[in-house]
């Protein structure tokens, strides 16, 4: 269908767009030239003014850019307003600390004067998912138009709309034409442009096969990309837990965006002693979970965002049970129209299963039962993916050795993961390079200079 904004809960094509023309594009790429060479020399303050105003916009509007969100990919609309929220949150925190952290840092060295300042590269192409349609992009284009960067957006087909919004929001808020441009072209458009001279670096965040490509793409032009790839985070639990709390931080983490999140967690690891009343309380709250139309404000979990990924998740689920796994409750399709899955738990999960070894994107919760402590960290390290785990102890012991050892780019003890603008996010192993957020994600696209005066 090529770009287009389809409502997952009826899969009603609300309006279709054509991908831009080759002219077009370069004509872009051109104005993103131009502006990079203006916008660099404008003060940090201005460019703070602006992330403000684009802030009050956001705030202002809220309701709007949720339901937008919502209908393109069927987030419940409680959560799309949060994330607008959350969007000016970001843009917020950049514009008040982004002159601290480019401040240029000295160096005591044999120089007369030695130091280190931040300059920006130029024209970042931002590579984005369907699931945080907004969220995503102001993450990224926060600190990198504080920095003095341009921003070039290919956004994820099935949220064009979303991608225009943000195009418009940030030309209102008073950022210069050419500053922050999105780009309406398919997948395959993306690797050349890493060997066009316009662009100096790219950040992805998406499916592990989409980030090796672009990273091959980015390697062959040698160029500085970031990947936020996928997750399949443990969340464990132990006998001093507060039973109660790390319940509802399950239901929670499992849920967000209907399942569809890189750091949801995924593989619920809990010992022995705990995983019988554990199981219970959380079906409980499963079967409690509201499943529907997304636009209604009462609504706990709305349709996966395509067809395709709701016929992943099935198959992924039946061939995880047809090896030998338990259904505790859900474990199908919805028998309605749209995209909707059933809330899941699964028990048992055996070896060379799906639910060992890949990314459960959906409602589906696995859960693991382990005897002891080096159990849980073995189990929850015994995957391809490095993105967040959650923890669960009061056991001074257990806290040290899970922050020590547990494999992630975060460790939440007492808390599900999630991402703060004050803190740096990312993941290790094949869940993707780099950090987004914080003073770390703020200098992924900056030339860290050296500066050395004799």
């Amino acid at each position: 269908m090529g770009i287009a904004t389809v409502n997952p809960s009826t899969g009603e094509i609300v309006k279709t767009f054509e991908p831009i023309t080759d002219q077009a594009l370069d004509n872009k790429l051109n104005k993103a030239a131009k502006a990079f060479r203006q916008y660099q020399q404008i003060p940090i303050a201005q460019r703070a003014h602006w992330l403000q105003q684009a802030a009050d916009r956001l705030e202002a509007h809220k309701e709007q850019y949720g339901r937008l969100m919502t209908v393109e990919m069927g987030k419940p609309i409680k959560s799309a307003i949060a994330e607008v929220e959350k969007c000016a949150w970001v843009c917020r925190f950049y514009a008040d600390h982004a002159e601290a952290f480019l401040q240029p840092t000295p160096i005591a060295t044999d120089a007369t004067e030695s130091y280190v300042i931040y300059q920006p590269l130029g024209a970042i192409l931002a590579v984005m998912p369907w699931n945080f349609p907004f969220w995503q992009v102001f993450r990224f284009a926060a600190p990198a138009l504080m920095v003095g960067n341009v921003g070039l957006l290919k956004h994820a087909s099935n949220v064009p709309q979303s991608a225009l919004a943000i195009e418009q929001l940030l030309l209102d808020a008073g950022f210069p034409e050419g500053v922050f441009q999105t780009l309406l072209i398919g997948a395959d458009r993306v690797a050349p442009l890493m060997a066009d001279s316009r662009v100096a670096a790219a950040t992805l965040t998406g499916s592990e096969p989409a980030g090796m490509s672009l990273a091959i793409a980015a390697g062959q032009n040698l160029k500085k990309v970031v990947l936020e790839l996928g997750g399949s985070d443990p969340f464990i639990v132990m006998p001093t837990a507060d039973l109660d709390a790390a319940v509802a931080a399950a239901v929670t983490s499992r849920m967000v965006n209907n399942g569809q999140t890189c750091i949801a967690a995924k593989r619920f690891i809990v010992h022995e002693a705990i995983a019988d009343a554990f199981t219970h309380k959380l079906t409980e709250k499963f079967a409690a979970l509201k499943v529907g139309d997304p636009l209604l404000p009462e609504t706990d979990v709305g349709p996966l965002a395509t067809p395709k990924i709701l016929q992943d998740l099935d198959r992924q689920v039946r061939e995880t049970v047809l090896r030998g796994a338990k259904v505790v409750i859900g474990g199908h399709p919805l028998d309605r129209p749209g995209d909707f899955y059933a809330p899941t738990i699964l028990t048992d999960i055996p070896h060379h299963s799906p639910g060992r070894t890949e990314e459960f994107f959906g409602p589906v919760a696995l859960l693991f039962r382990v005897m002891d402590l080096d159990g849980a960290i073995d189990l929850a390290n015994a995957t391809q993916f490095g993105l967040g785990a959650s923890a669960w102890t009061n056991d001074l012991t257990e806290k040290a050795r899970f922050i020590q050892e547990l494999q992630a780019g975060s460790v939440f003890v007492n808390g599900m993961v999630k991402s703060d603008p004050r803190l740096p996010f990312g993941g290790i192993k094949r869940s993707g390079i780099g950090r987004e957020l914080g003073r770390e994600g703020l200098l992924e696209f900056a030339n860290i200079k050296t500066i050395w005066v004799q």
